[in-house]
């Protein structure tokens, strides 16, 4: 447990002194998605090409944001998203971070989404590469979403929890407050759809 305290205070601090030196923005929120909750709802969703996501939380991105939580889009126009650039990533990416947008797809077209529309406006801090590294580094090693719950008792398993009970989970198992997303499903339950980390 202290490995994964620690591991999270470096990966914010490096980070922190990122976001400190670029001026561009105040921080970065880390957003995590669940699979099951996102392809539970009238909305369409497709499977990657590479198969069925692991019933684990994937990620969504990883965010420049202001202190007023709105955010900078699309910041570079030029910089276009290089697949080749992130090649040594690709496997950990298909696992960690796919994408449910239909058509299917092998998950490029949503990491090209969220380097233009995100990437680009961390570029003075962070190339590409560094980018989606840093964002696998966190989801790998800093805050694991399901390992958490599942610590508290709370399971990916149908039944009802308290949102606060899941808000305390994640901030005692990872040291941040988090901000919790839920969706309805079809029948017109909510549901954990998403957790960002600022």
């Amino acid at each position: 447990m202290k490995f994964t305290q620690y591991s999270i205070l470096i990966n914010l601090c490096i980070l922190t002194i990122l976001v400190c030196a670029s001026q561009a923005y105040d921080f970065f929120f880390f957003a995590q998605q669940w699979p099951g909750s996102l392809c539970d709802t009238k909305k369409a969703c497709c499977y990657p090409k590479t198969g069925k996501p692991a019933a684990d939380f994937g990620i969504h991105g990883l965010w420049p944001t202001y202190n007023n939580h709105s955010f900078p889009g699309n910041c570079n126009r030029n910089s276009g998203f290089d697949g080749s650039e992130i090649s040594d990533l690709r496997e950990r990416m298909q696992v960690s971070w796919p994408s449910l947008n239909c058509p299917s797809s092998n998950s490029s077209k949503f990491w090209k989404h969220e380097w233009v529309k995100h990437g680009t406006c961390s570029e003075s801090v962070l190339d590409q590469h560094g980018y989606f590294e840093a964002a696998l580094s966190i989801k790998e090693h800093s805050v694991n979403l399901l390992q958490i719950l599942q610590s508290a008792g709370i399971q990916p398993d149908g039944k009802s929890y308290n949102l606060e009970s899941i808000r305390e989970a994640i901030k005692k198992g990872s040291g941040f407050s988090p901000v919790i997303e839920c969706n309805v499903n079809a029948s017109g339950n909510y549901q954990l759809s998403r957790s960002t980390f600022a």
